[in-house]
């Protein structure tokens, strides 16, 4: 079952909507956060190509902290408004940036992270409990297929969460 073939032998919305079964599949048996975001975060990185940091940043009530990841070390604390992940937290909206060197602000915790995809988690009563980051070496590794299969992981997740 785990992990998928590579993305170059299918396209990308079979491979999401694989990814989504295998995440309500691994979620289903456990209620913890911090364990349910680890295994996602250790799933979808590695089912992934061109991914060198995919993880969570948690909204603490002032500010997003950096959770459960997979990649280099990242940055701690991210203010709302500020680079790529404070920006989707503040606008609650995703972001698709195909090249983050020409992101005004951007934050950048890793040089080698060249495009980066980040979905705003919100509660069924729309309280923001963080973000989901992707990043890649690659410009313009992201496309419209990813964000709408990286917007169906999150619901998954959340599903996980509220349940």
């Amino acid at each position: 079952m785990f992990p998928p073939p590579p993305i170059s032998n299918r396209d990308k919305p079979s491979l999401y909507a694989e990814l989504c079964a295998q995440v309500r599949t691994l979620l289903a048996d456990e209620s913890d956060l911090i364990a349910n975001a680890s295994n996602f975060a250790a799933l979808v990185f590695d089912a992934l190509p061109d991914v060198n940091w995919a993880g969570f940043y948690l909204f603490d009530g002032t500010e997003l902290v950096v959770g459960p990841f997979q990649g280099k070390p990242a940055c701690v604390r991210i203010p709302l408004g500020r680079g790529v992940c404070g920006m989707a937290a503040q606008y609650r909206e995703t972001q698709l940036v195909e090249d983050v060197h020409t992101f005004a602000d951007h934050i950048a915790c890793d040089a080698t992270s060249r495009s980066e995809i980040v979905v705003p988690l919100l509660r069924a009563d729309a309280t923001l409990l963080g973000v989901w980051d992707v990043d890649s070496p690659l410009p313009a590794r992201f496309d419209a297929d990813d964000c709408a299969g990286m917007e169906a992981l999150c619901a998954t997740f959340m599903h996980s969460v509220e349940d």
